[in-house]
């Protein structure tokens, strides 16, 4: 399923906060604890772009192929011009600005933190207009499908029309009793996965004819060797862009595995990782599996390995279905 791996130099002097592809291009943003936002060519490994800020970044994502936006630990939203490198603020909140995500539907930018707000920035006007969400708590992770705008709070999937952001079009209460660390839509199922700090996975699916269930939940690591259960965050998630019926999770103790969601297999698993998994991304065309390997300062006891960024090929799941792997690890649903 893998034909070739190869790592980035990442100069980055600090944790990686966030790894994202280009919409149309193999260009990789990069945001870190350093303060440092870079652009990296994944074909070449190149280092293309360089561009320091104020404040650590813990999250970036691109408007396209030479904008992209960041924000900041300050609560700044930034802006950056990936040819100069030039950047502008255009907006912040109130407290630390946790995640964000652009929409092509929509020309907005939507960002959301630990000040409880979540935030549309209007970007198809000089002077960018805000639409505020009042959550009721920080958020952590947002995803985008279409003009569909997920939001995990604490234990909670709510979801808003980017068109209408007056009320949640549903609340949707996760499986799982633990914190959500983060939410991942899939605009091929109409469904979304979440990652619980504990080590567990609720996916939700629209039926289908080859499945009658529509929703489930299980645990990346069953069992931990002493036979309790493995509680570990499930850092990120990342569905397949072609629609091919898998997903990608990265935890918090190195692991990366590949699962198919309609048929409740994991298809395989990557050698661990010497740290944290922080960020997954996938390419636009599923050819390359972007992997950042760095702490995500949600431990006491930080591993000191220096922060790596990992690409694979992933020619077999490319091309095929993922149900030909139905031979892989059965999912232990919970």
């Amino acid at each position: 399923m893998i034909a070739a791996r190869r790592k980035l130099e990442s100069p980055a002097g600090d944790a990686i906060s966030g790894v994202r592809f280009a919409p149309r291009s193999n260009n990789l943003l990069v945001s870190s604890w350093d303060s440092c936002l870079r652009l990296f060519d994944a074909d070449s490994s190149e280092l293309r772009l360089e561009a320091p800020s104020e404040a650590a970044l813990l999250g970036c994502c691109f408007q396209d192929e030479s904008v992209a936006f960041g924000v900041g630990s300050d609560g700044s939203v930034m802006r950056y011009d990936l040819h100069s490198g030039a950047q502008d603020t255009i907006g912040s909140h109130a407290d630390i600005a946790t995640c964000i995500e652009c929409s092509d539907q929509t020309c907005q930018v939507i960002t959301a933190g630990l000040d409880k707000k979540v935030v549309c920035w209007d970007m198809r006007i000089d002077k960018v207009i805000a639409n505020l969400i009042n959550a009721n708590g920080e958020v952590e992770s947002i995803s985008l499908s279409g003009c569909n705008l997920m939001v995990a709070i604490g234990n909670s999937a709510y979801v808003y029309d980017l068109r209408n952001l007056k009320r949640p079009l549903q609340l949707k209460e996760s499986p799982v009793d633990a914190r959500i660390r983060c939410i991942s839509s899939c605009v091929y199922f109409k469904g979304f996965a979440v990652g619980s700090v504990d080590g567990r996975v609720a996916v939700e699916i629209s039926p289908s004819s080859n499945s009658n269930d529509s929703s489930y939940t299980f645990r990346c690591h069953p069992k931990a060797k002493n036979g309790r259960n493995h509680l570990v965050s499930v850092n990120d998630i990342v569905f397949n862009p072609l629609g091919l019926g898998s997903f990608v999770t990265g935890d918090d103790e190195g692991y990366v595995a590949i699962w198919d969601a309609r048929n409740r297999r994991r298809l395989l698993e990557l050698p661990r990782f010497g740290n944290s998994v922080a960020s997954l991304s996938y390419s636009h065309g599923a050819r390359l599996l972007a992997v950042a390997s760095s702490y995500t300062y949600q431990e006491a006891n930080e591993l000191e390995e220096l922060p790596e960024i990992h690409i694979f090929e992933m020619n077999e799941l490319r091309s095929g279905s993922a149900s030909a792997g139905s031979s892989g690890t059965k999912m232990q649903s919970i």
